[in-house]
């Protein structure tokens, strides 16, 4: 007798238990991932792969169709009910209503109790941060083949079943990601720019702790996004970068002992014939400058001077080296290439100064972390490296000369001339060099950017800040060297240096926590 109760309870809460509930244990009990997991450097989720649905309509087993529509059109007024109508009353056996649903339509879907819904499920991949990581992640497309970005270079490694259960971890940080695009995102309403961007790389691993690209998208909904300000600016656009390339003259000059920094070019003019044209410069400098003062001031003819003393093949072979002429490398495939052109007429005074040469925000930031991290040639990566054992093989210049350049670059941001004052935050060590330079396809459009590193006497980062032609903000209020001003000026040092400096502001504390983390360190092995 008690047998028969026990069963008769039992089937009596089976049938009074939510089918919906059956159907989510028994999708948990069943579902097998056809992907593996992307996780950030400290394990936060950024990918999953999670069982979804499509609707379709099985047309003679709606009853009342003139109420089903009715309910569609009140729940799903997207849905065109002219469209609707003439598929329910043709003589097709099935059509999709509406595909990739989320999970409240589908509730209010099974909700209407119609035997002629039909709930086709299928494996969606869902990214929780949405357009966070949009210019890395990429998208799959519906038969979970990845389509861009990692999910399209890792594609092979996230689709094998034998290996599930391990994540995919990259060495992105959330966190600092966040900040990061939101102070973007407010630089560009500051100064009205047409997007921004910024990378923010390990100067001794390579490792991109941060890429942020804007305007972004939302990757969990498939719009539109092949417009041009949708390009990954830091890995896929070319650019002019301006000043910023100065610094590579000026070690290359200090590498091969053609100057010191304080030794005195005398005679400067303030603007040089070349070829047909004059090159000048915008302010007046004195006419002797030390050489490490015509980083610090900016100088276009004081650089093309010292290029001129280096000579062509030198300078290009040193620009190759740094792996600025050729296709960046990084686990994506949206790349750029920096454009063709002939070393002729004036190419090496202008590309000393960083005008008529092209590349990726990528490269230039990875030849400064080379610059910069003892003098070894540094390779940009999305995965966590937790050593990095550079050669001597990959010795660009000397530990000296690197030492020389950390030093000058301090003095761009705390010396009294210095173009990027903006950047001098307190604790945190700032160098770094700022570019300002017209765009090379749109002459009426500047790129301004500023390449900081921290902490200049020994660095541990590399930040790369851009903004696509920044307006004057003269509502913004400066903390310049001590007093508040208001300016109306739109070189780098007034928007791309001032923006770095906040970046850097939020996002060291983060990184000082991090500080002896086993992932940054690195070890020289000798050639034989």
């Amino acid at each position: 007798m008690s047998l028969i109760t026990i069963f008769t309870i039992k089937i009596t809460l089976v049938s009074l238990e939510d089918p919906r509930f059956l159907e989510t244990k028994k999708n948990n009990l069943h579902f097998l991932s056809l992907r593996r997991d992307i996780v950030d450097r400290n394990g936060e989720l950024i990918s999953r792969n999670i069982k979804a649905y499509h609707a379709g309509i099985k047309p003679n087993l709606i009853k009342n169709k003139d109420k089903f529509a009715l309910n569609i059109k009140l729940n799903f007024p997207d849905i065109s009910q002219e469209k609707l109508k003439k598929n329910l009353s043709s003589k097709k056996k099935f059509f999709y209503l509406k595909k990739r649903l989320t999970e409240s339509e589908k509730d209010k879907l099974w909700s209407f109790g119609e035997k002629g819904i039909i709930l086709e499920t299928y494996q969606a991949r869902v990214y929780p941060h949405a357009g966070l990581y949009s210019h890395i992640l990429g998208q799959i497309d519906d038969d979970n083949y990845g389509v861009s970005g990692v999910e399209k270079y890792f594609d092979k490694e996230l689709k094998d079943l034998n290996n599930l259960e391990n994540q995919l971890k990259l060495s992105l940080d959330t966190n600092i990601q966040y900040l990061i695009k939101k102070e973007l995102e407010s630089s560009i309403e500051d100064f009205k720019a047409l997007g921004a961007a910024s990378l923010l790389m390990d100067v001794n691993t390579g490792e991109v702790l941060s890429l942020v690209s804007l305007p972004d998208y939302n990757i969990n909904i498939r719009n539109d996004i092949t417009g041009p300000e949708f390009t990954n600016k830091i890995t896929k656009g070319i650019y002019e970068l301006g000043s910023v390339f100065k610094t590579f003259t000026i070690a290359l000059a200090l590498e091969e002992n053609i100057y010191r920094p304080n030794s005195i070019i005398k005679n400067i003019p303030n603007k040089i014939k070349c070829s047909r044209y004059y090159i000048s410069d915008i302010k007046v400098f004195p006419t002797s400058l030390t050489v490490e003062e015509i980083l610090i001031r900016s100088s276009n003819i004081g650089t093309l001077t010292i290029a001129r003393k280096i000579g062509k093949e030198k300078f290009k072979n040193f620009l190759t080296k740094l792996n600025l002429l050729k296709g960046p490398k990084l686990e994506l495939e949206e790349l750029g290439s920096p454009l063709n052109f002939k070393w002729n007429k004036c190419k090496l005074e202008t590309a000393s100064y960083g005008h008529g040469i092209t590349t990726t925000p990528l490269q230039a930031t990875a030849a400064y972390a080379s610059l910069v991290n003892g003098g070894y040639t540094v390779n940009p990566t999305l995965k966590i490296k937790k050593k990095n054992t550079f050669s001597e093989d990959s010795r660009v210049i000397s530990h000296e000369t690197s030492k020389e350049i950390n030093k000058i670059l301090r003095k761009v941001v705390t010396h009294r001339d210095g173009t990027a004052s903006l950047a001098n935050i307190f604790g945190y060590d700032v160098g770094g060099k700022t570019g300002t330079a017209q765009k090379y396809d749109k002459k009426n459009e500047n790129i301004n950017t500023f390449i900081s590193v921290f902490p200049s006497k020994k660095p541990r980062y590399a930040l790369f800040v851009m903004l696509d032609d920044p307006k004057p903000a003269p509502q913004i209020i400066y903390n310049y060297r001590g007093s508040k001003i208001k300016v109306n000026r739109n070189e780098a040092g007034w928007n791309s240096v001032y923006v770095a400096g906040k970046i850097i502001e939020r996002i060291g504390p983060i990184l000082a926590i991090n500080n002896n983390e086993v992932y940054s360190n690195h070890v020289v092995k000798k050639s034989n």
